[in-house]
């Protein structure tokens, strides 16, 4: 077989392959991006941790090395202020492990910068025209929006349920991600916070196609041919996927953060909120099995990282990750270990193998 069941993405965003490169603030880079897009899918630039300044460059970078579509993703989440008592109570239930590392409890540090999508963003976007422009956590205000439709950008948005999903069509999205509970790093929720009632991708999948009318994008779970073939047959137009370019030599990923992801088993994971504030999918890890995976005390996103800082930092000196967020989603272990252009081609080769052989069966 030679072409997809369903091209309206391709159509819709001028792409070959119906392949989109999950944008992971922090361990996606540029050069996955490109080698992304050269291969034939969508490359994606994380912009929650830069600055304007550094995704203007970034969007610079990119379109230097290739003409095809970029897409950019923001999140859009409403700040929350730093409450100190909260901060006090959070610091103290982390007290024992301060003792035990020798940390000082007083030390401050800020947490990673995770800022929403706001006017200096926007004008980046009006700037350079990004030709896709995914947000995460909803959508930012009308008067943001309408200026980045107006720059003729196809809008994209992860809903995590059906109603998140039938919302963001409603308020102008070009095609949905239905994100399911596999799907590692930030749930994309903004309707619910109830992570006990968060749908796996193979039961929601087919639910949102059903409730909207605009192409779904399938993500969470899926790291091989078989996953992406099991997607477009419930209804998908396109898959993104995250996890399985971890592995790859463009990633951005410490020695440790790879090394759990090389030994993970299929339960080795969890959603967790400890290291942020919001319910995110993670190794399992020491932090999360003593306190987690959900803290009731955790401060609010993304204050929850700041009081872990130091403890992250003693930890790893000494090759530990014992607090530190090692984002993954479900299916570490299927994912082929290769550069990102090849592995965009190994995946989509493998889907249309796998489809060819499904038509054959069935003549």
């Amino acid at each position: 077989m030679t072409h997809w069941p369903d091209d309206r993405i391709q159509r819709l965003f001028n792409i070959k392959l119906p392949i989109i490169q999950a944008p992971m603030a922090g361990s996606s880079t540029t050069e996955m991006a490109i080698a992304v897009a050269v291969a034939g899918g969508l490359g994606s630039l994380p912009s929650a941790q830069m600055t304007p300044t550094q995704l203007t460059e970034a969007l610079i970078k990119f379109r230097t090395a290739t003409s095809a579509p970029v897409n950019v993703n923001f999140f859009c989440h409403t700040p929350a202020g730093r409450d100190p008592l909260i901060d006090r109570r959070w610091r103290k239930q982390l007290e024992p492990y301060y003792l035990q590392l020798g940390v000082d409890i007083e030390v401050q540090a800020d947490a990673a910068n995770r800022a929403p999508f706001d006017d200096a963003y926007c004008t980046v976007v009006e700037a350079l025209r990004p030709e896709v422009v995914s947000f995460h956590f909803g959508l930012p205000s009308y008067l943001l929006l309408d200026r980045v439709r107006s720059t003729g950008a196809k809008i994209i948005s992860s809903a995590t349920t059906v109603s998140e999903a039938v919302w963001l069509e409603g308020h102008g999205c070009d095609a949905v991600i239905a994100m399911g509970v596999e799907a590692g790093g930030h749930r994309g929720n903004f309707l619910t916070d109830d992570m006990a009632a968060q749908v796996g991708t193979m039961s929601l999948l087919p639910q949102v196609v059903d409730a909207v009318g605009v192409p779904v994008i399938a993500a969470g779970g899926i790291a091989d041919g078989r996953g992406i073939v099991a997607a477009f047959s419930l209804g998908a137009a396109a898959v993104q996927i995250g996890t399985a370019y971890l592995f790859s030599p463009e990633a951005k990923v410490s020695k440790i953060h790879r090394e759990a992801l090389e030994n993970i088993s299929d339960d080795g994971t969890a959603v967790t909120n400890v290291f942020t504030g919001r319910p995110a999918r993670g190794v399992l890890n020491r932090l999360i099995r003593e306190i987690g995976p959900l803290s009731p005390i955790a401060p609010a996103f993304p204050f929850a990282g700041g009081a872990l800082a130091p403890l992250r930092a003693k930890a790893e000196a000494v090759g530990s990750g014992d607090f530190t967020n090692l984002w993954s989603g479900q299916s570490a272990r299927l994912s082929p270990r290769l550069p990102s252009g090849q592995l965009t081609e190994r995946l989509a080769a493998d889907a249309l193998s796998h489809f060819g052989r499904l038509t054959a069966s069935t003549r």
